[in-house]
C-alpha cells in the first residue's frame, strides 16, 4: 500500500497507534506521530484527528527533530 502526504487519517491502517509529546496540554496543541507498516511516519495535528496526514521517512523527521533540538526553529516561535 503506497501512503503518500495529504492521505486523510481514516484512509490509514486502523491498528495505527498514535503518540504525542508529554510536554502537548489538552488545549488541541498536539501533533501526534504513527509508525507505519513500511517504517515511515505519519504526523497529524489532533485538532484535526480525521483529516489528513503528512507521510515522513525516519530520516526526514530525524533530521528536523535534531534542527529543533540544536534551536534551529526558535525564531519562529517568537
Amino acid at each position: 500500500m503506497q501512503i503518500s502526504n495529504g492521505t486523510r487519517v481514516t484512509d490509514l491502517p486502523t491498528t495505527l497507534t498514535w503518540v504525542r509529546s508529554r510536554r502537548s496540554g489538552g488545549a488541541g496543541n498536539c501533533v501526534e506521530v504513527a509508525k507505519l507498516p513500511d517504517g515511515d511516519l505519519a504526523v497529524r495535528n489532533s485538532r484535526d484527528p480525521l483529516g489528513p496526514a503528512l507521510i515522513y521517512t525516519q530520516a526526514e523527521l530525524a533530521a528536523f527533530i535534531g534542527g529543533a533540538q540544536d534551536g534551529d526553529f526558535d525564531e519562529l516561535l517568537g
